[in-house]
């Protein structure tokens, strides 16, 4: 980050006077026999306030990531992590952020939620930053987040590293790094750069490679006073006690879930072979993602017929023309896929 600057600078004034709320659960962390604290109901399985630290899934996410617990943020899905990032940093209706299009559509979303503009800058040859178009808003005093996507959703390709590094040591707000493919990806992480960097946010999730769409957590790693400032904004207890055992159901068999990345990628080089031969098929992209983006003659008509043969991918006509997004699926399901292809007219 140029000049090495405070985070506190970025952060809104609201924010900074902000006192966080105190649940019950933060006040008193140890065991007792009777807890008269928190006003929950005596009666029921469910009935206790979950860890609003989510202290257990961190111990286990810090000894895998390699990152101290208070580097760590737990939320209620990625869409937490994005969302609370403009609460914290951008002044509605003031700042901007940045994003590279084509990418994933929830920056938008979130940042119209909390009006903030968005400069969109696009991605040029195979999908990749051009450092030249973005120069000009590196100083530009109101931009206070650029958002990578690597993998990017909906490409699948990863970002070139030496680039992220260049936008990090050279601008002065934050960068998000959204990774939340990176587990199907041979690219190194970024999480080993939040020492490095004191503008880098790494967000991740269990919805894709962890197969826990259903609980909705996400993951950023940043430095300790930015992962503070996370704590002190969100809901007091924003991960459900049920999420968070599913959770560390799924860390603690690890190696189920790293046998069934070994077995998307391998149906992944299959279904793109399989694709490469389909006289529809234009184009199969580069993927470090559990998906694929293919140019076919027809978006919206090879959209529409799959329907028909009940199988549903994704139209992205809209964000690259007559491109389909296909997920990575079961054998069975890749193999039907294929087949409906193949007889489309």
């Amino acid at each position: 980050m140029k000049n090495n600057s405070n985070i506190n600078n970025l952060v809104r004034a609201n924010i900074k006077a902000l006192k966080a709320y105190s649940s019950a659960r933060d006040e008193f962390k140890g065991t007792a026999d009777v807890f008269l604290d928190a006003n929950e109901n005596p009666f029921g399985d469910l009935n206790r306030y979950p860890d609003p630290q989510q202290r257990e899934i961190k111990e286990k996410l810090s000894a895998i990531k390699k990152v101290e617990t208070n580097q760590i943020f737990v939320g209620n899905g990625s869409d937490e992590v994005i969302d609370l990032a403009f609460r914290i940093f951008c002044e509605p209706g003031k700042d901007k952020v940045l994003t590279f299009s084509p990418t994933y559509g929830m920056y938008d979303v979130s940042a119209n939620i909390n009006n903030i503009e968005v400069i969109e800058q696009p991605l040029i040859n195979d999908f990749q930053i051009s450092l030249n178009q973005l120069q000009p808003y590196l100083d530009f005093e109101e931009l206070k987040i650029i958002f990578i996507c690597s993998p990017n959703n909906p490409t699948g390709n990863s970002i070139n590293p030496e680039d992220i590094e260049y936008i990090l040591e050279n601008f002065n707000g934050i960068v998000i790094v959204d990774e939340a493919y990176i587990d199907f990806s041979s690219q190194a992480s970024f999480i080993k750069k939040i020492d490095k960097y004191n503008n880098l946010i790494i967000s991740q999730t269990f919805s894709k490679a962890w197969g826990l769409a259903g609980v909705r957590v996400g993951v950023a790693y940043a430095n300790e006073a930015i992962i503070k400032l996370y704590n002190r904004v969100k809901p007091p207890y924003n991960v459900s006690t049920l999420n968070q055992e599913a959770v560390l159901k799924s860390i603690n068999n690890v190696e189920e879930v790293t046998q069934n990345i070994d077995t998307i990628l391998l149906e992944r080089t299959k279904l793109k072979d399989a694709l490469s031969t389909l006289s529809i098929v234009k184009k199969v992209y580069p993927t470090d993602a559990n998906f694929l983006l293919v140019e076919v003659d027809d978006a919206n008509k090879t959209y529409q017929y799959l329907i028909e043969k009940k199988v549903i991918i994704r139209n992205r006509n809209t964000q690259v023309k007559n491109c389909i997004r296909i997920t990575v699926g079961t054998k069975e399901e890749n193999e039907k896929l294929i087949s409906a292809l193949k007889n489309i007219n």
